[in-house]
């Protein structure tokens, strides 16, 4: 989504708090010229237009909507080419009134995000434009919540869905965390989702009277999917596990403002951050706890970090609504990191970072949306339930298809490599039933039967999927860091999607008996060391052992022979 960050050189923060545009004509005060494909639409007034202009504005503003899931950004003021030519009071009061006429024939909302002066009494407008689409219950975008033990990632979020700050001894994180031995150390050890909705207006509706999850998606037309992932060093696998088989749309790192004196912390926030450069998801960072320690410190550390050689981003710290929305529009170019400073005790700068999930765009266009929709579905397992009477009920996301009650579909591999048939008795979404998930959506599916031998890292494939399995893959990788070098025989724990499973290195091609060393990359043949799994060729991994840390994807899966009987 482009905006008005652009007018700014790449590389360089824009400048924060600036009322009035320059009135320079050069081209580094105007906008890029309006991209033909996407959400974003540039007009230069909408005042009385006739009847034939009208439904034509109409027909534009449902594509827009359409390219964006249901989100469009108007900029009101702005020719074709960029310019920012800007409005008087009158025309823009009436431009706006023109969008919204536009907008509830089509039954979406507007909301003016910010306002900015130009040429004196000239004035430019940035709408957002909002319409859940109709086969769908609301706009959705699941964040990933990073970072080290001890920097408040659960009670954060315990304030963020209950609305209620915390007591400074972690009573917000009491609604977050699953298991006993969690809210006895008070540190996260699986993965746990959470829910915030917001209504047209951009209220949050976890604070208003349904408390629900049932009401809070049925009230939403936007909802941020949460999930909140292990910090501690010893829990990392299942963190990476979670990155890589849930898909999130955008990453939220956060780190203890204290943290900077303690070493090890700040060694896990640059692990989490590296995975989500590996993994090329955006990402944004929340420095806690500032009513502890002031974050100057911190924020100097963070800002080093990312302008580095291997980082090369560009730090903006959100001090107002302006840098919000700026930050925001420039996520699907994942060039800006916004910062916020936060406490979960005061409250300081929590509504910045509220209003920054609102406006925050899903990753994924509609194209590749339907087009995974269209393929037959594959659901990736992360965890398995045996419920008495109920049957099991297997949690994790599908990447592709669609999937409705009483759909036939396989799941496997088992140890021996083959797949049993089952059907979908209900499924559930955002812990409420629901009749339908479809490709990049989460939810927890109930099969109408307890099979044995169930793990995580096992699929449910349609029907008119190829059921092969694999114990051994070819996948061109590169080795992000090794201390010495890597031979054949070399193990390591592979992430595939949703698969975790220790793997060998059985060959590696085009390299010689130094074998490889930091940057370097090769093909290589992988070996699963315990059981087949379910791999396709395109499909990215990630490996880590220690500190050895690489990259890669599938080239080639050498389907495993199963025996009749």
């Amino acid at each position: 989504m482009d905006s008005f960050l652009d007018l700014f050189d790449p590389g360089t923060s824009p400048p924060t708090n600036c009322d009035v545009w320059p009135e320079d004509d050069d081209d580094d005060t105007r906008l890029p010229p309006e991209p033909q494909m996407g959400n974003v639409e540039y007009k230069l007034k909408l005042t009385s237009p006739s009847k034939l202009r009208f439904e034509h504005l109409v027909t534009q503003l449902k594509w827009r909507l359409r390219e964006g899931h249901g989100e469009a950004i108007y900029e009101i003021g702005v020719e074709d080419t960029g310019r920012l030519t800007g409005l008087s009071s009158d025309d823009m009061k009436s431009s706006l009134i023109t969008l919204d006429q536009m907008a509830l024939k089509l039954g979406a909302t507007t909301s003016v995000l910010r306002e900015r002066s130009v040429r004196k009494d000239k004035i430019v407008a940035e709408v957002l434009v909002r319409k859940v689409p109709d086969d769908q219950e609301c706009i959705e975008v699941m964040v990933a919540v990073l970072g080290g033990a001890d920097a408040g990632k659960s009670t954060l979020l315990g304030v963020l869905a209950h609305g209620e700050f915390d007591n400074g001894r972690g009573s917000a994180r009491l609604n977050v965390l699953r298991h006993l031995h969690e809210l006895r150390s008070g540190r996260t050890s699986s993965i746990s989702h959470e829910i915030l909705g917001f209504d047209t207006e951009g209220d949050v509706i976890n604070y208003q009277k349904a408390r629900t999850a049932e009401e809070i998606r049925d009230r939403s037309s936007k909802l941020i999917t949460f999930l909140d992932l292990a910090g501690h060093k010893k829990y990392l696998k299942t963190t990476v596990a979670g990155l890589s088989g849930y898909c999130p749309n955008h990453v939220m790192l956060v780190v203890s403002s204290p943290a900077v004196n303690v070493s090890s912390q700040l060694d896990m926030t640059k692990e989490h951050m590296d995975l989500a450069l590996a993994l090329r998801l955006p990402f944004c960072i929340v420095v806690t706890k500032t009513d502890i320690t002031p974050a100057d410190n911190t924020i100097n550390w963070l800002e080093s970090i990312l302008k580095s050689v291997g980082c090369r981003k560009v730090p903006l710290v959100i001090k107002s609504d302006d840098d919000v929305i700026t930050a925001s529009s420039a996520q699907p170019t994942q060039n800006v990191v916004p910062i916020f400073t936060i406490s979960s005790v005061t409250g300081e700068n929590l509504d910045l970072l509220t209003r920054f999930l609102y406006v925050l765009p899903p990753s994924i266009s509609i194209k590749e949306k339907e087009r995974l929709e269209q393929e037959c579905c594959q659901f990736q397992i992360d965890e398995i339930f045996k419920v008495p009477d109920i049957g099991t009920i297997v949690g994790g996301v599908l990447t592709q298809g669609v999937v409705n009650i009483a759909t036939e579909l396989v799941i496997g591999p088992l140890d021996n490599g083959t797949f049993v048939p089952v059907t979908v008795q209900s499924i559930h979404r955002n812990k409420a039933p629901c009749r339908v998930v479809k490709a990049t959506q989460s939810a927890s599916l109930n099969l109408e039967k307890v099979i044995p031998g169930l793990r995580n890292g096992m699929v449910l494939l349609g029907l008119g999927v190829n059921h092969s399995a694999c114990i051994f893959f070819q996948a061109r990788i590169v080795l992000l860091y090794h201390a010495t070098s890597i031979h054949n025989g070399f193990q390591t724990t592979v992430h595939i999607g949703n698969i975790r499973q220790t793997a060998a290195i059985v060959a590696i091609m085009e390299c010689d008996k130094r074998g490889m060393h930091t940057n370097d990359s090769a093909s290589v043949i992988f070996k699963f060391a315990r059981h087949p799994e379910y791999v396709t060729e395109g499909m990215r991994l990630l490996f880590r052992e220690g500190q050895t840390k690489g990259i890669g994807i599938v080239t080639q899966v050498f389907a495993l022979q199963v025996v009749a009987g």
